[in-house]
């Protein structure tokens, strides 16, 4: 017998098989990063639509409470409007008041956490009907055009949003695409 170990073999009984295939082993695995992301919520399927209108007219409620505040309510309704599933607050648990009223949860598709930016990429396509409210209050009297503009632009958008809404298998509309988000029910 032959005490010369093959090409790419090891002596160590320990050692793994240089020639055998390794399992596939996803980046950052060892540190956890590769892992499948952690459960956000109760179901991932598509929620119930009927909440998402309830939740979506409670929070165009509270903005439009928002907007009545003197000189700076439509920037405030906007801003909610624009903002309202990255709130950290412990209270809000990064959803709007209506998502939390309706037992609803936005959350990543890569599984990290709502903040201010995603929120703010989900958003865009609905508060661009109140962008249209926030030009009227503009010290330009030439840009009502534009303010009119915008409102019928939003409304569109709007219109295609709840489209989609009610329509895609998912429920995700193109606020969702866009910032890589979905909504889901939670069971608090």
């Amino acid at each position: 017998m032959s005490d010369q170990v093959p090409p790419g073999r090891s002596t160590d009984p320990g050692a793994a098989d240089a020639g055998a295939p390794l399992p596939p082993v996803s980046p950052g695995a060892a540190d956890g990063a590769g892992a499948p992301p952690e459960p956000h919520a109760a179901s991932t399927q598509k929620p119930d639509v009927g909440k998402r209108v309830i939740a979506y007219i409670i929070d165009a409620v509270v903005a439009g409470v928002l907007s009545y505040v003197p000189v700076i309510g439509s920037l405030l309704g906007f801003a909610y409007i624009l903002t309202r599933d990255g709130f950290s607050f412990e209270f809000m648990d990064g959803r709007s008041l209506g998502k939390k009223l309706m037992k609803l949860r936005p959350v990543r598709d890569d599984g990290g956490a709502m903040d201010i930016t995603t929120s703010i990429k989900r958003n865009w396509t609905l508060a661009l009907g109140s962008l249209g409210y926030l030009v009227v209050y503009a010290p330009f009297l030439g840009i009502i055009a534009l303010s009119l503009l915008l409102t019928l632009v939003g409304a569109v958008v709007g219109i295609i949003e709840i489209y989609l809404v009610l329509t895609a298998p998912d429920g995700r509309r193109y606020g969702d695409r866009f910032a890589g988000t979905h909504v889901v029910e939670t069971d608090s």
